[in-house]
């Protein structure tokens, strides 16, 4: 059915171009012009082809050439074709009648009077034809000034009112604002005098408007309820038509500020508003923002959104608005000398409250709608008024107002607005510190849903750390957590599920990257934001911890590092920061970390504090911290990879610490050597043990220099290293590769450089004969990588024997 109908409209057109191109081609012999055929055509008129009784005679036969065009545009009273098709016809037309215009004028040098063709061209039958050569005449006429323009131009809108069809009527009447464009009484303008003025040419151009607008709204009203979408394809084709009065209207000159102001613009709306369609409300108001300018508009402004609230509920204001607001912003940029204006008209607060009237006469208005103006309101205040941090809280208020009572913005439209509207001040002012002062910032926020506030979060610590921006105070630290707290803790009503452990963990990562950037150079202050994070990552969960409290930690200990040699210099609420209370917090910190499943991390964590408070000469304190290191070693590391990795950081950390006097010292090196050798794994047990001989020889520091337990560290290594070979020939009938053996060597070797008296050269050497007689054994499992080691060292041992001097004296008893 449909394919007939376009079918149907091609054959109509054909056939109207078909009779227009014949009257046409008659036309043009009547006037004695060439006939010129348009490409395209699909009937090509030849003159032969007419038979001789039908041609006119070759004269300037004028009568003749009035009715032949009558009849051209007598095609146009079809009412079978589509504005589309329609449009086709009307161009054909408006060059035929352009090239009759120029004739009319060639008749009236000749002396024909201007007023007997004016008159005459009303004698023809129809009235659309009429109609469109008495535009065509009215044009000629009011160039030869015969008459005021003024009178022509009032005399043929007037007569215009005599078609009353919809799409006829709106060609009709383009046809007439196109050829008198260039015709109105404007300033500078030839036709402007005592008889027109400028207010005539207004009066012309709204009457003309008023009139299309009313037929572009009367076109719904037009056939079966069945085709309604129909008719609005077709009345949107149209809509250009009516708008082209008001760019006809912007562009003359004498229509200053206050003749926009006091005429065009409340006789515009006027129409507007009268004209109850929800098609036309929403073009003409666009077009009003478009084509005027923006000055006008900041001058207007109260009468322009006056009329908002009136428009019909359907129409999208939110989008007129926000053009309007994106062209006053834009216009706010182009220059600081036009900032006072929008100070002076109050622009903000005329903006504000007309949203507000919008929303409240929209009350069924989606939320999304409400929301996408205040976002637009928002960019116009940052951008205009970027100072004025009470103008974006209130946004952010009349936001969260409108919010209240709802559910959490859970549609992706609504959400996505929200977004927009808090990301908005952390792109203008690229400082998080700036929109924490915003105190309707986190209310707004509370209104998002989880996952989506989660995103939101992420998106602040992005901008804190791509700005590289420092919170510096208490205060604030407790006002971003509060915008953050969808990361650090379960929100209440939160649904239970399945979190993607990727993102879970890039979350928390980004969190522990933030809390690196809360710091401040007093004490003070900054044991207040520690005391803060801590209470507020507490909260996180067993989850969260292992991520949240090491940043913590390592902020807290800074701090620590901060105060040496400064005890007592900060004061708190509660007495003087220091040290030791500084180490309490961490202690009990680390202990709820070790009661949610993380002991090893705990034991680094402890280890690490205890290396802090060596480096502050707090010897309880230290001794505490290893204390609760080794007590959850025993307790809580049950991993045999775990355990292994635990001792090595046990050992590290005490070889380094010199605070201890010989009783603690010898008590947890006791433990350490002691936690070696009970390693699930003998290779295990040879590393550790071998490892614990650095315990007892300390260059750095005096009086810790025990040749002799070196030495029984490394045999019991050696002991060890060996009772690991024959297990593995009980197991595997041949014996594991000598790596741990070389291992040991090296160290023999490291100790021997150092001055160890009881590491002689003949023990190094027997060592070396062990090395080669296991290698040599039929059991021995020849690894390539021990066998490389083992060359690698007995190279050392030789360049340090080719390299004289006392430590070449050293090594030349060793044979390799």
């Amino acid at each position: 059915m449909l394919s007939d109908g376009v079918e149907d409209e091609e054959k109509w057109l054909a056939e109207g171009i078909a009779g227009f191109q014949q009257n046409a081609f008659c036309m043009h012999r009547a006037l004695l012009l060439p006939l010129l055929i348009l490409p395209g055509s699909p009937l090509l008129i030849n003159v032969l082809s007419i038979p001789l009784q039908q041609k006119p005679q070759d004269s300037n036969n004028l009568r003749d050439a009035l009715k032949y065009s009558a009849q051209m545009l007598s095609e146009l009273r079809t009412s079978r074709l589509s504005p589309h098709k329609y449009y086709e016809l009307y161009m054909r037309s408006f060059d035929e009648l352009r090239r009759l215009e120029m004739f009319f004028k060639e008749e009236t040098k000749r002396g024909c009077s201007i007023v007997d063709l004016y008159e005459l061209v009303q004698h023809a039958g129809n009235i659309l034809p009429r109609l469109y050569l008495l535009c065509t005449v009215g044009s000629v006429y009011i160039k030869s000034k015969e008459a005021p323009a003024k009178d022509v131009l009032k005399d043929l809108v007037e007569m215009c009112r005599g078609v009353q069809h919809p799409v006829r009527g709106l060609f009709l009447r383009s046809y007439l604002s196109q050829i008198s464009r260039d015709k109105l009484p404007d300033i500078g303008s030839e036709y402007e005098g005592d008889v027109g003025t400028v207010m005539d040419a207004v009066e012309f151009v709204l009457q003309n408007f008023t009139e299309m607008n009313k037929l572009w709204v009367r076109m719904q009203h037009q056939g079966p309820a069945r085709e309604k979408e129909k008719r609005e394809k077709e009345r949107s084709e149209l809509r250009d038509l009516v708008g082209k009065n008001l760019h006809v209207l912007s562009q003359v000159e004498g229509v200053d500020l206050e003749m926009y102001k006091e005429t065009v613009l409340p006789r515009v709306l006027e129409q507007v508003v009268n004209c109850k369609d929800e098609l036309a409300q929403y073009y003409l108001m666009d077009c009003i923002i478009q084509v005027f300018p923006d000055e006008y508009h900041l001058q207007t402004l109260e009468t322009l959104l006056g009329a908002c609230p009136q428009l019909q509920s359907s129409v999208d204001i939110k989008t007129v608005l926000s053009q309007l607001m994106e062209r006053l912003s834009n216009y706010a940029s182009s220059s600081s000398e036009v900032l006072p204006e929008f100070l002076q008209v109050e622009a903000f607060s005329k903006l504000s409250g007309a949203i507000g009237k919008v929303i409240e006469a929209q009350p069924e208005m989606p939320v999304v709608g409400a929301i996408s103006l205040y976002v637009s309101l928002l960019t116009f205040t940052l951008r205009v008024h970027p100072d004025r941090l009470d103008y974006v809280d209130q946004v952010l208020g009349a936001c969260v107002k409108k919010l209240s009572g709802k559910a959490k913005a859970e549609d992706s439209k609504a959400t996505k607005q929200v977004v927009a509207l808090l990301s908005a001040p952390l792109e203008k002012y690229n400082d998080i510190v700036t929109a924490l002062k915003l105190t309707n910032y986190p209310r707004v926020m509370d209104h998002l849903d989880h996952v989506t506030n989660k995103v939101m979060a992420v998106v602040i610590i992005q901008s804190i750390m791509k700005n590289n921006t420092y919170i510096t105070t208490a205060n604030r630290v407790e006002a971003l957590f509060e915008l953050i707290k969808g990361l650090i803790k379960d929100m209440d009503g939160t649904p239970i599920e399945e979190l993607d452990e990727e993102d879970f963990k890039e979350e928390q990562n980004s969190v522990a990257r933030l809390i690196h950037m809360l710091v401040n150079e007093d004490h003070e202050e900054m044991m207040k934001i520690i005391t803060t994070v801590r209470r507020h990552i507490l909260q996180g969960g067993p989850k969260r911890l292992p991520f949240t409290i090491p940043p913590l930690i390592f902020s807290a200990l800074k701090l620590v590092r901060g105060l040496q040699g400064q005890e007592g210099d900060g004061v708190g609420e509660e007495g003087p920061v220091t040290s030791k209370k500084i180490f309490q917090l961490l202690h009990q910190t680390i202990e709820t970390l070790s009661s949610v499943s993380s002991p090893e991390l705990a034991l680094r964590l402890f280890l690490q504090c205890a290396e802090a408070a060596n480096d502050c000469d707090l010897e309880p304190v230290a001794y505490e911290f290893f204390t609760q290191a080794f007590i959850l070693y025993e307790e809580e590391v049950a991993d045999s990879k775990a355990q292994v990795t635990a001792i090595h950081l046990i050992i590290g950390t005490l070889q380094r610490m010199t605070v201890f006097g010989v009783e603690n010292r010898d008590t947890l090196t006791h433990k350490a050597t002691g936690y070696s050798a009970k390693l699930l794994k003998k290779p295990d047990q040879c590393r550790a043990v071998y490892a614990c001989s650095h315990l007892f020889w300390v260059d750095e520091q005096d009086g810790i220099k025990d040749g002799e337990r070196v030495l029984l560290c490394l045999k019991r290594a050696l002991r060890i290293a060996n009772a690991a070979q024959q297990m593995a020939n009980v197991m595997r009938g041949s014996g594991g590769p000598v790596t741990l053996f070389v291992e040991i060597l090296n160290k023999y070797l490291y100790f021997f450089e150092k001055g160890n008296p009881h590491i002689t050269s003949n023990i190094i050497q027997g060592l070396i004969e062990l090395i080669a007689t296991e290698m040599q054994s039929d059991s021995s499992t020849h690894d390539p990588l021990a066998d490389a080691f083992l060359a690698s060292t007995m190279r050392y041992i030789q360049f340090q024997k080719q390299k004289g001097g006392l430590m070449g004296e050293k090594y030349e008893p060793i044979k390799v």
